[in-house]
């Protein structure tokens, strides 16, 4: 707090002069002003975060200068004194924007209090403005490199897009992204290299639960010619491919033991030597990794390398399920409907509520993936008018009462829920499967997998 700058609009001189000296004793600098027009010149040419600031004024009163400045300089805040009694004056300047109102007299241990606490609401709102920075910055780098955004206003999302921006700095830092499959761990992992000092350099994806065992070394470190039967020409592994940039190692825990050795070796050496060569190559690769599994339990059943795991997990990050962060479906499926409208050269629909209503409500298993297949699938099936709950055949039916406001209880068994309107609408339809599938908006295909999931026979 010792470098906050406060600025005093006060026309009576002793009050001034000692407000001036108890702050100065904490540290403060302090501004002072005997009327408006003083003030506004300090304002152009100090960077002032607090303002205290007297009801009575000669040239203008202070509900009026509190406009002004709250107009020309938004970030400064205002803490509204006076020595009248006047509750309309207080309501005036709680609306136009000031944080605090002290009628004098007033002790000034109160004003200290204040100005601490106006202190942490200014800390907070630099902290906010620095995550919205660092989210248009991660959002404008994606966009522009791999064709999407990281999107979303929920707590959760912004919080891994402040831990990405933060470790994108730190560009030998290896990073561990946990989380289930179609929450974006990719995404994630390139607005990482994207945003750091390696983005010029290649970013290599590798799907570690795709690559034979036999052939792990080979596509890890690269061969020579003749290494092997079969190896007709030399070739350069990945990590020789990503030098100089990232290395993207999706699904790790699915590595043997024995390249989750060879790998820790490369991490600690930062060197690595083709199959059949005589010397070493020195390497400079940041690793990213990440997993969908329970990479603890693995730990605990000692299919993964504890000493492998922490090299990894530097710096872990977290992204959540979209069933806990439902306050971004209406976001994200604003955003995949322009998207895919304009990769389909199709006019932007507009949805109906129901399929809002009913999306928010889905639980998701398939995460932010599912939602994305969601909306292409309808955009394709749909004739360019709004968009109904029909073209979206995968979605479990739900009616209003179980939406009740638009909350989903976590506990509330979907499974039972489908399987009770299912009844229902074979009921409302005297049992004929066309016109029952037809009122749940789901094919007639569709119906029988769930007849026979539920086991319902009729």
């Amino acid at each position: 707090m010792e470098n906050l700058k406060i600025l005093v609009l006060d026309d009576e001189r002793v009050f001034r002069d000692e407000i001036k000296e108890f702050l100065e004793t904490d540290g403060f600098e302090v501004y002072l002003a005997a009327k408006p027009s003083a003030a506004f010149d300090v304002l152009r040419q100090a960077e002032i975060d607090i303002m205290i600031l007297d009801l009575k004024l000669p040239e203008m009163d202070g509900i009026s200068v509190l406009q002004k400045v709250k107009e020309q300089y938004s970030d400064v805040e205002v803490i509204m004194i006076t020595g009248h009694g006047d509750m309309d004056a207080v309501i005036q300047a709680m609306r136009f924007g000031a944080v605090e109102f002290f009628p004098k007299p007033f002790r000034l241990i109160d004003m200290k209090a204040a100005i601490q606490r106006t202190k942490r609401y200014i800390n907070l709102s630099i902290k906010y403005k620095e995550v919205e920075h660092s989210y248009a910055l991660v959002s404008k780098e994606l966009r522009e490199s791999v064709g999407y955004e990281i999107m979303g206003n929920s707590k959760a999302i912004r919080q891994v897009v402040d831990l990405m921006s933060k470790v994108a700095k730190a560009d030998t830092t290896s990073v561990l992204i946990t989380g289930e499959s179609g929450t974006g761990k990719e995404l994630v992992a390139r607005g990482i290299h994207y945003l750091s000092s390696r983005k010029n350099a290649y970013f290599h994806a590798v799907n570690c639960s795709a690559v034979p065992d036999s052939l792990f070394e080979s596509e890890f470190f690269g061969h020579k010619k003749g290494a092997f039967t079969g190896a007709n020409e030399e070739k350069i592994g990945w990590f020789e491919i990503a030098n100089g940039g990232t290395l993207f190692l999706d699904e790790i825990v699915d590595m043997q033991q024995p390249m989750q050795s060879k790998l820790l070796r490369v991490l600690e050496d930062k060197k690595i030597r083709r199959i059949g060569a005589n010397n070493d190559v020195s390497v400079d690769v940041r690793i990213i990794a990440a997993t969908n599994q329970n990479i603890q339990k693995l730990l605990e059943d000692s299919k993964f390398r504890n000493d492998l795991y922490y090299r990894l997990n530097s710096f872990e990050i977290f992204i959540p399920p979209l069933r806990e962060r439902r306050e971004d479906i209406p976001i994200l499926l604003d955003y995949f409907l322009k998207l895919m409208s304009q990769r389909l050269n199709k006019k932007v629909p507009s949805v109906d509520a129901s399929v809002v209503k009913a999306l928010t409500a889905y639980h998701f298993p398939g995460n932010v993936r599912e939602l994305r297949n969601m909306v292409e699938r309808a955009l394709i099936l749909s004739d360019g008018g709004k968009l109904s709950l029909r073209f979206f055949a995968g979605l479990p039916m739900v009616e209003d009462e179980i939406l009740h406001d638009q909350e989903v209880d976590e506990q509330y068994d979907l499974d039972e829920a489908e399987k009770r309107l299912i009844v229902k609408a074979l009921q409302k339809t005297d049992y004929k499967k066309v016109e029952a599938a037809q009122l749940l908006n789901i094919t007639r295909q569709s119906l029988d997998r769930r007849l026979e999931k539920y086991g319902i026979d009729f």
